[in-house]
């Protein structure tokens, strides 16, 4: 993974821990906001089950960073699943802008521009992982 300072997004990951559940929340609001359309997405969802996972599957996928040969199957089954629950490729610019701005807001400070271009990098790699497989699934 290039310029992706593995231990930097881990260090910065745990540090929203503590505030996982406001994080969350903040992270759905901001994804609102940007496309309002995406609510139809969750209209039956449970959003408090939903929040949950979005921030366990970000865990998993930040911990496992240092093993992407791993990782990379399970992010390309999450990429077909969200094909077929209709994300669409300008969906995940919208994510990522709502995933920056909850890091932005829970970090404060400590997300630097070294920790927001490995932020970046690291987004960027999964997302198209996920981009392609979900391509592949519609194809």
């Amino acid at each position: 993974m290039n310029t992706i300072n593995v231990g930097l997004v881990q260090r910065t990951w745990d540090m929203m821990a503590p505030i996982a559940d406001e994080a969350s929340r903040m992270f759905y609001d901001r994804l609102f906001e940007l496309d309002p359309s995406l609510r139809a997405m969750f209209a039956n969802a449970n959003m408090d089950e939903q929040r949950q996972k979005v921030m366990q599957t970000i865990t998993v996928a930040v911990h496992s960073l240092g093993r992407l040969h791993e990782l990379t199957p399970a992010v390309e089954e999450l990429g077909r699943k969200h094909a077929g629950y209709g994300v669409k490729r300008r969906h995940y610019a919208t994510a990522g802008a709502a995933l920056f701005d909850m890091l932005e807001w829970g970090l404060g400070d400590a997300f630097t521009a070294e920790a927001r271009e490995s932020w970046t990098n690291t987004y960027t790699t999964l997302a198209e992982a996920m981009q392609r497989a979900g391509s592949d699934r519609a194809a």
